[in-house]
């Protein structure tokens, strides 16, 4: 399922690219593709450090997928391509009624939306959430796809890396029940921001073990 006005053909290339793109300048290792339900209506939730990780999620997931997109890349040829494969910018900081609609009529299709409940980029530890995929969980019964990344981030006074390993670990789907009001809104967010936290440490703690 993807926006009117997307072109399917466009959308496919584009997942072969981001597929390959980073391959020459990491070791990408993606484990659990296989919990990636292959059918319904999906809320994909993913920490995220830098603009790299959006695109390599994008590439390796069997299904075609959406993402919300930060309006700032949709200006330019940029932003055209953006649109025209299928993703949805919406405005950071405000309720965009334009897009939350968009993203709904996606799920409701049976689609697979992206979102980064952290807001912005930072460090990935999803130490905070926001509370936009709780509030599309609710309007749509869509389940939770948590998806964690590492290895685009030089660790802190490590020199310049060849290769370095950025790794990607799919989690289990889960369905959420989000209550009515505000509280129920807040008490779903910090489930989901819980059950990413968890899986960006579980995929720390496989990274550490793997140097050892």
């Amino acid at each position: 399922m993807l926006p009117d006005g997307a072109r399917p053909g466009l959308h496919d290339l584009a997942r072969w690219i981001a597929r390959w793109l980073y391959r020459p300048a990491y070791r990408i290792r993606v484990l659990g593709v296989s919990n990636v339900p292959m059918c319904g209506p999906v809320v994909l939730v993913a920490n995220h450090s830098t603009l790299i990780e959006p695109s390599v999620i994008f590439g390796m997931l069997p299904r075609r997928s959406v993402f919300l997109v930060k309006s700032e890349l949709g200006r330019g040829v940029l932003g055209w391509g953006l649109t025209r494969i299928g993703q949805v910018m919406v405005r950071r900081g405000e309720a965009d009624r334009a897009a939350l609609t968009e993203a709904v009529h996606i799920l409701k299709g049976g689609g697979v939306l992206g979102v980064f409940p952290e807001g912005t980029r930072g460090s990935g530890n999803v130490a905070r959430a926001e509370q936009g995929a709780a509030w599309l969980v609710r309007a749509t019964d869509a389940v939770v796809l948590p998806v964690a990344t590492r290895g685009t981030l030089r660790p802190p006074g490590s020199g310049r890396r060849f290769r370095p390993k950025l790794n990607v670990l799919v989690g289990e789907p889960f369905a959420l029940t989000v209550q009515r009001g505000r509280s129920g809104l807040v008490e779903a967010t910090e489930e989901i921001r819980r059950h990413l936290a968890d899986l960006v440490r579980e995929l720390d703690e496989q990274r550490s073990a793997a140097v050892r």
